[in-house]
């Protein structure tokens, strides 16, 4: 968690997931409480926009000028108890409660306002168009891939490494050969296919 000091124009925090569409590893959220009198970082933008170094350097700025951020996940066991979407929600309730400032107003990328009882309103494209969910675009996706960095160390055999948990055709081809591990989301169709074997029908 980093602090800043605080101006006195409203402080808006975004708030953005990544690895909702993986069929492995947590869904990791962030919220990035954003000073508009902090003026704009070059180059921000869309974290699926930018190249895995970009994203780097971008993190350290982002830490740097943000007032807080704070990083909140849901694991694959929560996926598989609540759905994803749900989970979704979680990750970023969990992100918000973490920021040790309250911000004036919320701005959730996406189309659901997930249930943080504050000032927001959620916003469909807000990753492209607003600076602060850009950021926490950022903050996600290079946190979520950190997490692929180390499980594909504890599980070498599905190349997390190389898709991050999505739904590669390599992925796809190491899943159906050993089966799913401990991070895998059961309840999504590929995994669940894994699980249940093929249909006695």
């Amino acid at each position: 968690m980093v602090v800043r000091s605080v101006s006195s124009g409203p402080l808006i925090a975004g708030i953005d997931e990544a690895g909702r569409g993986a069929l492995a590893g947590p869904v990791i959220a962030a919220a990035v409480l954003w000073d508009p009198a902090a003026g704009a970082i070059e180059g921000l933008d869309d974290s699926k926009r930018l190249q895995p170094m970009r994203r780097e350097v971008m993190e350290g700025l982002i830490k740097d000028r943000a007032v807080a951020w704070a990083i909140g996940r849901a694991e694959a066991g929560e996926v598989d108890r609540v759905n994803v979407l749900e989970a979704s929600m979680l990750a970023m309730e969990r992100a918000y409660r973490s920021l040790t400032v309250v911000p004036d107003e919320v701005l959730v990328d996406g189309n659901r306002f997930p249930p943080l009882g504050c000032n927001g309103r959620a916003v469909v494209g807000g990753d492209g168009t607003i600076p602060a969910i850009m950021a926490a675009s950022i903050l996600a996706k290079v946190a979520r891939d950190r997490e692929m960095v180390l499980l594909d160390a504890l599980y070498p055999h599905y190349g997390f490494l190389l898709h991050k948990g999505y739904p590669t055709r390599a992925h796809r081809q190491r899943l159906l050969a050993y089966g799913p591990c401990a991070v895998h989301r059961r309840t999504f169709a590929p995994v669940r296919a894994c699980v249940e074997g093929p249909s006695s029908s």
